[in-house]
């Protein structure tokens, strides 16, 4: 939504790539337009891959828990190769790195940081009070839950990794009752009109104009199609139009459901890692839809 807002404002354009934003990035980047990066067809290189890289090469751990990998320095990392896993547009990837970019993007061009950036263009005209994007010794989070695993018969406390920093890939924390008022503002336009918002509807096509399909060792079947947006996943589910997305993180689990015309939309938000919030949503929808409404 931040890209599309600078978007709307003129400031962007889809087909502006990642080279032209940062002028100092490897020439890898001469190809890898927003459009690329918003859909996951960038091939950029993933970040959690070149952290193990570099660990490996220093013979130690560089990254913590206490002191987590930022977004300035995953972008220093991906500058440091010299080409991505493919060429852009020919293969579909789910990419955190495309995204900690897109972060950075918002904030290159917007001049502010994307925490002021989200809380001015999105939270504050969406009354959304219990928002914020999180940044340690910056901004607090009040009355939060906290991440926890089951280890054995007892919960353990799991609520902070080395790349739970990022926030260009996640590092929002919400409530039930603000994510209610970001899915009404989805529903009426209220930050963008229908046919802006289009372009994060349609599903993304690889060069060649084939539908993509998921890689090895993803979430789905190898070879399965996939159809995404602009982060969104935009497959029917049992004949209804669908948008979804779903997200996990150590001691967390959360998915969002949401069938437009139906006028239904599934929250589930775990800080617990022994449950699937993907089937508990699919379970509310099936007993919806089975009710015929």
């Amino acid at each position: 939504m931040s890209i599309m807002l600078l978007v709307h404002d003129g400031k962007l354009r889809y087909d502006d790539t990642l080279a032209s934003v940062f002028l100092d990035f490897p020439a890898y980047g001469q190809a890898i337009t927003i459009h690329n990066l918003l859909n996951h067809t960038s091939g950029l290189p993933d970040y959690e891959d070149l952290m193990a890289a570099a660990e490996k090469r220093e013979g130690a751990a560089l990254w913590t828990p206490e002191h987590q990998i930022q977004d300035a320095e995953v972008l220093e990392l991906l500058k440091q190769e010299t080409a991505g896993k493919f060429a852009p547009g020919a293969q579909w990837s789910y990419s955190n790195s495309g995204y900690v970019v897109l972060g950075l993007v918002v904030a290159k061009i917007s001049g502010k940081p994307f925490r002021e950036f989200l809380r001015e263009r999105i939270f504050i005209p969406l009354e959304m009070s219990q928002a914020v994007a999180y940044q340690k010794g910056t901004n607090e989070v009040t009355h939060r839950a906290y991440g926890h695993s089951r280890e054995g018969n007892t919960w353990k406390e799991t609520d902070q990794s080395p790349t739970s920093a990022t926030l260009g890939d996640g590092g929002i924390y919400s409530s039930l009752t603000d994510l209610a008022k970001w899915d009404e503002a989805l529903a009426q336009h209220t930050l963008l009109t229908e046919k802006e918002m289009q372009p994060a509807l349609t599903p993304a096509k690889l060069a060649t104009g084939a539908q993509p399909k998921w890689p090895a060792n993803s979430d789905r079947p190898e070879g399965t199609p996939v159809s995404y947006g602009f982060g969104w996943f935009l497959d029917p589910y049992r004949n209804h139009a669908r948008m979804w997305h779903y997200g996990d993180t150590v001691g967390f689990r959360s998915y969002i459901l949401r069938l437009p015309a139906n006028r239904l939309t599934i929250i589930v938000l775990c800080n617990r890692t022994d449950l699937d919030a993907e089937s508990l949503a699919l379970k509310v929808a099936d007993f919806y839809i089975a009710r015929g409404q």
